[in-house]
């Protein structure tokens, strides 16, 4: 596997082959893939990227497997969306919306992570995977590995959305509903993890998995013809996806796909799970842990693994963390599909209530391209804004009710 060297530490930097590792033994830093950039410049290019599937697996040269995708065949390459009455709204002239609310199977960028990560655990010849999840990742984990044929367990807070717990038992994996928080659940799956021989995306094969979240900004790129945005809104639960960007879009430009980024990154967390964006706001280089107490489960990991990282992404990239309240999470939710047809989940509502907020702050320019990311399909949090909208106009099955209840006698013939 030429195109991979194996592991390294992100802070003491010692290697370890590519296997199924995620904690380095001497400093107990977070291992990550090591390429042979290299090899990788000598086959890859735009024509051969574009003439790939469409999917994540277009980029398969910058992706952690020794063969062929084999899981998620159809994740990913998800529209970018101009966004131009979002813009106006909040006064961007230039404004795109990366839309996984329709990704494949399960509606969640959560599908590109997981094709990436269950494709590694068969190389591996793992027959059993699991996850520790705020309810997207269990949902994509589920029903990737129905068509993969691996046994499933996934484990989430008991309090999760039923709609999401829907989207777990119906493709038959194992549901444990554990009564705790995530934090909660993640400590409990380490546990497991280490007793148990299975794939766990999210702990042993996190090296692998979170290297899926590289394709938003491969395809952001390819979709805004072959150049980095000036700003991007990522929506921030361990911080994995906002590094991940930042790293996607830096490997383009080294292997000579893109041009110089300058792109700032900007990360979104609701204020009830808002660790990263306190340190940001505070100065400070580390992160404390909270207690989540959020509308948007899917962001409520109060102690995230890659939140150093993010935000150390932020700082070097010049961007900004915001958060936002409940209430503009419903807000945004409302917004974005009343001006783009896009009903978002809670992380979405978080996404474009950060973004107005920059935009309103000057942090965002009226006149650069911004990418907002929108992770999530609004039918997996219907309970969020269930109490915030119209209820319907009922009538009688005549033309007269009709006229008397909508108020129509005035507009016939307009």
């Amino acid at each position: 596997m030429a195109k991979i060297k194996g592991l390294i530490c992100r802070e003491c930097k010692k290697e370890y082959p590519a296997e199924p590792l995620h904690v380095c033994e001497f400093c107990f830093g977070p291992l990550e893939v090591n390429y042979n950039y290299d090899e990788i410049k000598k086959s890859i290019s735009r024509e051969k990227i574009s003439k790939g599937p469409a999917s994540l697996w277009r980029y398969i040269d910058l992706l952690p497997v020794a063969g062929e995708g084999s899981v998620g065949l159809h994740a990913g390459f998800t529209p970018m969306v101009q966004a131009r009455n979002l813009g106006a709204a909040i006064g961007l002239d230039e404004l795109y919306l990366k839309n996984d609310t329709v990704n494949h199977p399960t509606l969640s960028f959560k599908d590109r992570v997981v094709a990436v990560a269950l494709t590694r655990a068969k190389e591996f010849g793992f027959d059993t995977v699991a996850c520790a999840s705020t309810g997207n990742l269990a949902n994509a984990v589920s029903a990737q590995a129905a068509q993969a044929r691996l046994k499933c367990y996934v484990f989430i807070p008991s309090d999760l959305e039923s709609a999401k717990i829907l989207g777990n038992l119906i493709y038959k994996p194992t549901v444990v509903a554990v009564d705790g928080n995530y934090d909660d659940v993640n400590r409990l799956c380490s546990e497991i993890a280490s007793e148990y021989n299975w794939a766990f995306v999210n702990i042993n094969i996190r090296p692998y998995y979170a290297e899926g979240s590289k394709t938003l900004a491969y395809e952001t790129a390819e979709q805004l013809g072959w150049r980095s945005p000036d700003h991007v809104v990522v929506p921030i639960a361990s911080g994995s996806l906002l590094t991940k960007i930042w790293k996607g879009l830096k490997e383009m430009e080294m292997l000579g796909l893109i041009d110089n980024v300058k792109t700032v990154v900007n990360g979104a967390q609701p204020e009830g799970c808002s660790p990263v964006a306190m340190a940001y706001k505070e100065k400070r280089d580390f992160i404390k842990p909270v207690k989540p107490k959020t509308i948007a489960k899917s962001l409520a990991i109060g102690n995230p693994a890659d939140g150093y990282y993010a935000l150390k992404t932020v700082k070097e990239s010049g961007g900004a963390i915001e958060m936002v309240t409940d209430r503009e999470i419903v807000e945004g939710i409302k917004l974005l599909a009343e001006t783009e047809g896009i009903f978002a989940e809670t992380a979405g509502g978080v996404t474009v209530a950060v973004l107005r907020k920059l935009a309103k702050q000057g942090l965002i320019k009226k006149k650069g391209l911004a990418v907002a990311y929108i992770t999530g399909h609004g039918l997996k949090t219907q309970e969020a804004v269930a109490d915030s909208v119209d209820i319907p106009v009922r009538i009688e099955p005549n033309l007269t009710s009709f006229e008397k209840n909508l108020n129509m006698s005035s507009k016939k013939g307009k």
